[in-house]
C-alpha cells in the first residue's frame, strides 16, 4: 500500500490562512468568506491539524477493507500459482516428447505453448490491475469519508482550517497543542463502529419480516 499523503482537501488553503493570520496580527483587518460571506477575524482563526498517515493506519475502516484486498491478493497469488506450474509441467513433458514429433506436430505443440505463455502473463496482469482497482478505490472512499467528518468536527469544535500534517508535506511544524489526530481518530472509528451496528440492526429487521410473511 502506498502511503497516505494527500491532504484533506483543504490543505490549498494553508499557506493562504497563515499569511493572512500573520497580516492579521499586524492590522486589525478582517477577511470576508468567499463561500458564505461572513467575515472572519483572521487573528482570531482557530486552526487544527491531524497525523494524516496516523490517523489512516488506525482508521478501522482502512484495516479491514485492506486487509480484504490482502485476502484477495493472496488467493490470487495462490491461482497464479497453480496456473504458472501446470503450465512448466505441461513444458517439460514437451521437452520430453519432443523428439517422437514430427516437425509439424512439433511446431504446432510450440505455438500452444506459446499462446498459453501469453495468456497466462495476461491473467497475472489482470489480476494486479484489479487488485491495484481495488486499492485505488478504498483510498478515494477514505478520502471522502475523513473529509466528510472532518466538516462536521470543525463545526462542532469552531475550528475554521484543519491542516493534514505529513512528513515532507506542506507544514513543516505546528505546536502539539493544535494536535486533533487522536480525537479524530477515535470519533471517525466510532461511527464506522456506529455504521456497522446501524447495518447490521437493519439486515436483523429485515429477515425478521420476510420471516413473520
Amino acid at each position: 500500500m502506498r502511503k497516505f499523503s494527500k491532504a484533506l482537501g483543504i490543505l490549498g488553503m494553508a499557506a493562504v490562512v497563515l499569511t493572512s493570520c500573520n497580516q492579521g496580527n499586524q492590522s486589525t483587518s478582517t477577511t470576508t468568506g468567499q463561500s458564505s460571506g461572513s467575515t472572519i477575524d483572521m487573528s482570531e482563526v482557530k486552526i487544527a491539524y491531524v497525523n494524516t498517515d496516523s490517523v489512516i493506519n488506525n482508521y478501522q475502516f482502512f484495516k479491514d477493507k485492506s486487509e480484504e484486498i490482502s485476502e484477495k491478493g493472496k488467493r490470487y497469488e495462490g491461482e497464479l500459482a497453480n496456473r504458472a506450474q501446470g503450465f512448466e509441467q505441461e513444458v517439460a513433458n514437451f521437452q520430453q516428447s519432443a523428439q517422437n514429433m514430427t516437425p509439424n506436430q512439433s511446431r504446432a505443440k510450440q505455438e500452444d505453448l506459446m499462446k498459453k505463455e501469453q495468456n497466462l502473463r495476461t491473467y497475472r496482469n489482470n489480476l494486479m490491475q484489479e487488485l491495484s482497482a481495488d486499492e485505488t478505490n478504498l483510498y478515494n472512499k477514505v478520502y471522502d469519508k475523513i473529509q466528510e467528518f472532518m466538516k462536521g468536527y470543525a463545526d462542532e469544535n469552531g475550528l475554521e482550517v484543519v491542516l493534514s500534517y505529513t512528513r515532507g508535506g506542506g507544514v513543516w511544524y505546528a505546536h502539539e497543542a493544535l494536535d486533533v489526530t487522536e480525537d479524530v481518530t477515535k470519533g471517525l472509528n466510532e461511527a464506522y463502529k456506529a455504521g456497522d451496528t446501524a447495518a447490521s440492526t437493519q439486515s436483523k429487521n429485515d429477515s425478521t419480516a420476510v420471516e413473520g410473511e
